[in-house]
């Protein structure tokens, strides 16, 4: 078991790397590291199993992967053929963000929700006669999931 302890902090962008390089082939060795980190996105590539303490009080520990996939959201953004002035009443059910120059819709859901599908939304975007030329899907970070679940704390 090896225990690293902030071992990044006050260390040079090309020694960090290096660090985390040798880290990776100790892990692929077979070895158990057990890492305290303000970096989160350290945690995020390197971590299999994720503890947050908050306050001095353990209040998770989860492998990355179901933590992620439970308390992760994604977020679709799709870019429109024409600018629209406002979201279609019949599209309300899916809680849509327009963009202020009506050239993207972003749509934010989880794999817990009850609220309605991609598939869906795509079927309820032709049938209000809206086209996209593209979309772009992005998963939560766990930075952000982090920041989630300190906030929901008392």
């Amino acid at each position: 078991i090896l225990f690293l302890d902030e071992p990044t902090a006050g260390v040079d962008v090309e020694l960090r790397q290096d660090m985390w390089e040798m880290v990776r082939r100790l892990r692929e060795d077979g070895v158990t590291i057990i890492l305290t980190t303000h970096y989160i996105e350290e945690a995020e590539a390197m971590a299999d199993r994720v503890g947050v303490i908050n306050r001095g009080e353990i209040i998770l520990v989860e492998g990355k992967a179901e933590l992620m996939r439970k308390l992760g959201r994604k977020q679709m953004t799709l870019e429109l053929r024409a600018p629209v002035g406002s979201v279609p009443d019949g599209l309300s059910r899916y809680a849509l963000e327009l963009s202020p120059d009506g050239t993207q819709l972003t749509y934010i859901y989880d794999n817990q929700s009850d609220r309605p599908g991609v598939a869906s939304l795509i079927r309820d975007l032709e049938a209000a006669g809206i086209q996209f030329r593209d979309l772009d899907t992005k998963n939560s970070s766990l930075e952000e999931i982090f920041v989630s679940l300190l906030r929901q704390e008392p």
